[in-house]
């Protein structure tokens, strides 16, 4: 029985996108699913998940003080990147629209960090660099400035984790860059006739028209805030004092270092369960301020 081009073509299809749907459902639901039902379990890799109920997760919230701990250095961790972040971004995506020469170049260069920025070779070159007799304390001693503790102090050491983060602002100029492009040149012209300065300019025109990347910038750099390792882990190691001992260290700690498989399944749903909340509750008081061009602010 000859099969008809329709159905030719969705077979072709279904070949084409199998792959992908391979790769989703033994690298991320299979995951999500097993490591839902390991939560509830004690399970060291090497014995078989023994079932325990929500021993893990009172666990967790009543005696671990070291997820507290790592939780409170995470969400100190995402105030200062994130805001940081978005703001140099902006800066950097409003300067780049501007018509100048070479401009495609600089906004290439200015990219380049996002690309290469989590990886594991940039993190130890950020370590490098801020040692104690690092090239950035060799360069504060030639402005006669005293050299920073940045990977020894407490008080110190998370900042260099935001500098890393920050240097990675890319991604997030590239989507304001193409967001500022959108805004119609005829209100820009219609508000210097009126005789608006630049800053009014910038808080009543640009910002509320970029508005919808911005919220999404904002929600993303977030989201990946919590979820951030690699500078934890290659350049401070969770220390000093577990000042940069940040959730997603721990939670590796948990599964790799300890072999409690089970229980970091349980902290990795919990930080999913914050995430979520934190969505949620950044869509509740955003939406009215971010305006849609199709049908203004979304309540």
């Amino acid at each position: 029985m000859r099969l008809s081009a329709a159905k030719k073509r969705s077979r072709m299809g279904y070949i084409y996108i199998l792959p992908w749907l391979l790769g989703l459902l033994i690298f991320q639901l299979y995951p999500l699913i097993a490591s839902f039902a390991y939560s509830f379990t004690e399970y060291r890799v090497t014995g078989s998940p023994k079932f325990i109920g929500l021993s893990n997760y009172l666990t967790i919230l009543k005696n671990d003080d070291l997820f507290w701990q790592s939780l409170a250095v995470t969400f100190k961790y995402v105030l200062m990147a994130v805001p940081l972040k978005i703001i140099f971004a902006l800066f950097v995506a409003i300067i780049l629209s501007q018509k100048l020469r070479g401009i495609n170049w600089y906004r290439t260069a200015y990219y380049i960090p996002s690309i290469f920025g989590g990886s594991v070779a940039v993190s130890i070159l950020w370590r490098f660099l801020f040692m104690e007799d690092g090239l950035v304390n060799r360069i504060l001693a030639q402005l006669n400035i005293p050299s920073v503790p940045w990977l020894s102090s407490p008080h110190v050491a998370l900042l260099t984790l935001v500098f890393l983060s920050v240097w990675q602002f890319g991604s997030s100029m590239v989507l304001f860059l193409a967001a500022l492009k959108q805004v119609p040149e005829d209100l820009y012209e219609a508000a210097r006739i009126d005789g608006a300065s630049r800053r009014h300019i910038f808080w009543h025109i640009t910002l509320p028209m970029i508005s919808p990347i911005l919220s999404f910038n904002v929600l993303m750099q977030m989201i990946n805030g919590f979820q951030d390792f690699t500078g934890s882990f290659v350049i401070t190691g969770g220390g000093p004092l577990h000042s940069t001992y940040m959730i997603a260290l721990k939670l590796y700690n948990d599964a790799f270092a300890h072999f409690k498989m089970g229980y970091a399944s349980a902290l990795s749903w919990i930080l999913f369960l914050i995430i979520f909340l934190i969505t949620a509750v950044f869509f509740k008081f955003t939406s009215a301020a971010v305006y849609y061009e199709d049908g203004g602010n979304r309540k």
